[in-house]
């Protein structure tokens, strides 16, 4: 049920340029189970707590009292763009976290890896859980 929470606040701070795939592109529909069942609970509540936040949070930044899935696209990605400047620090290091799980999905992918000339990553070795 959170995954279409999650898609939302992932893709509007990765979101498709010219340039580069939008975090929608790069397989977020399989990694977000996995990143759920691999991660620590403490990492999982402060990337749940970030989600949230950044979706009650467009009365800070652009000014209006509605969630950030009502927002149109033109106001998503101001609002995506001045929530990770925002003055209040401890705010902006939260946001932080929901980036830093977006980078892992993102980054890993080949299209993007090939964009910054890295080749692509081996196959992620499974055998460690068994150990």
């Amino acid at each position: 049920m959170l995954n279409w929470l999650f898609f939302h606040v992932l893709s509007a701070l990765y979101p498709h340029t010219e340039d580069f795939p939008g975090i929608a592109e790069t397989g977020l529909a399989e990694f977000l189970p996995r990143f759920r069942r691999e991660s620590a609970p403490l990492f999982r509540l402060g990337f749940y707590a970030a989600a949230l936040v950044f979706v009650l949070s467009p009365i800070l930044t652009v000014y209006l009292p509605v969630p950030s899935f009502l927002l149109s696209r033109r106001l998503l990605d101001k609002h995506a763009d001045r929530i990770t400047q925002f003055p209040l620090y401890p705010l902006r290091s939260l946001l932080l976290l929901l980036k830093v799980v977006a980078g892992l999905c993102w980054g890993a992918h080949p299209a993007v890896r090939a964009r910054f000339g890295l080749p692509p990553l081996p196959a992620d070795p499974t055998d460690w859980r068994t150990q």
